[in-house]
């Protein structure tokens, strides 16, 4: 039996590129534990790490094996209970697995492999495929990236940028553009001495046209091959990136009828919605708006932890909304969104009045408007003009319910899916 042993030294950054190479080959595994996690869990821990565990049968690595040569005829018996790619239940009193289910004095196994994913890890995977529909970048929002790109030809620069055939080429047009006129007259002259000779005649004539051949030859030596003049760079010109300026505008119901459970629910929601807006767009801003019969503009905290509370007109919300975007974010320069929460719960004929400053004022302006309803009852008004809403915006405009903590998720990724057209 031959032993290898490997002694290079692990290159920069091995590592690195290992567990990376390692999140691409277990990213199933992955994103399961990740969905799993955000359930199990308040939606504050998710910029923490998660442990993800793998079982063995999935980690196994491939391997070589002799086989006997030749031809070989079996008959291999059938079953009635097991098809290909099923799992077979470990037989009773078993030492292997590790699964901790009991005690054995036979044989030995593992236990399933747990490795840490990071923070980042864990947030890349979270978000994967999301983003902000309809994104428009209308407005660049500050110079703050820039990236460089070819810029043509220049004639100063550093040594590691020189271009050698735009260099080349300029010093072979100034050569012919320096020595064409004594080319043509050497030309002439070579002609002339070469009638001469050819006649025997050997005159002060011929001499002098000699000696004149001789001085051109000498001046057209003397022009240089190349010169300071010839050199030429690779101009690299630095160009801003387009930065997308968006604002999301986030509307929450707290009036009497969204119990305690219903609002936990929706700040999951919004939590999950702002850690996604904070994560992935830096020219992002966030307005929070809260609303029983009426309606205000909150800061963070209090739009999470306020336990302000009272009836319902959730078109207040809608027109502070509106009012909002006319005086501070006009649709010509910020890309817009919308995001809304509620049980479905409205007063007397309020719903209408959604339908029509939703239509006429808030979607034409708007990139995304996304409504939610925590609800397990029958829906009411609301839901039914919002309908209306969706069918008659279907591009900018989407509804879902929430029943309980574990469709929050599942539905937000479903709102903000990135799109592949």
């Amino acid at each position: 039996m031959s032993y290898i042993v490997d002694r290079r030294l692990n290159s920069r950054k091995k590592s690195t590129v290992n567990r990376q190479r390692f999140l691409r080959r277990y990213r199933q595994h992955i994103k399961k534990a990740v969905s799993d996690a955000v359930d199990k869990r308040s939606i504050t821990d998710t910029e923490s790490g998660e442990n993800i565990s793998i079982p063995n049968q999935d980690i196994s690595e491939p391997v070589f094996q002799h086989g006997k040569g030749g031809r070989n005829t079996r008959v291999l018996p059938g079953n009635d209970q097991f098809s290909k790619g099923d799992h077979i239940k470990r037989p009773e009193g078993g030492g292997s697995g590790g699964s901790g289910s009991g005690a054995s004095d036979k044989g030995e196994g593992e236990d399933e492999f747990v490795f840490q994913i990071s923070q980042e890890e864990f947030l890349n995977f979270l978000f994967e495929d999301l983003a902000l529909p309809n994104l428009v970048k209308r407005q660049l929002a500050g110079n703050d990236e820039f990236e460089f790109r070819r810029g043509g030809i220049s004639n100063e620069g550093s040594p590691g940028k020189i271009n050698i055939i735009r260099s080349l080429r300029s010093a072979n047009s100034r050569r012919i553009a320096l020595t064409s006129k004594k080319r043509k007259r050497l030309k002439a002259l070579e002609d002339e001495i070469a009638t001469l000779q050819a006649t025997n005649t050997q005159t002060d004539k011929l001499t002098k046209l000699q000696t004149e051949a001789d001085e051109l030859r000498g001046k057209i030596r003397a022009i240089p091959w190349l010169d300071d003049f010839d050199l030429k760079y690779n101009l690299q010109v630095k160009h801003p990136i387009p930065t997308s300026k968006a604002v999301m505008f986030c509307l929450m119901d707290v009036s009497g009828s969204m119990d305690q459970s219903t609002k936990d629910i929706a700040k999951r929601f919004f939590l999950l919605l702002y850690l996604f807006l904070q994560r992935n767009y830096e020219k992002t801003e966030v307005v929070f708006i809260r609303h029983h019969t009426s309606a205000k503009e909150v800061d963070e905290q209090e739009f999470f932890y306020s336990r302000e509370t009272g009836g319902t007109i959730v078109s207040s919300a809608l027109k502070l909304m509106d009012e909002v975007l006319q005086s501070r974010y006009p649709a010509s320069e910020w890309n817009i969104y919308g995001a809304q929460a509620s049980d479905g719960d409205n007063w007397n004929d309020d719903s209408v009045v959604c339908y029509k400053t939703l239509t006429e004022g808030l979607l034409p302006k708007v990139q995304y408007f996304s409504y939610i309803e925590i609800t397990s009852r029958e829906h009411q008004a609301l839901w039914h003009s919002y309908k209306q809403v969706m069918s008659d915006f279907p591009s900018t405009f989407a509804m879902k319910q929430i029943v309980d903590v574990h469709d929050i998720y599942p539905v937000f990724r479903q709102l903000f899916q990135k799109q592949t057209d």
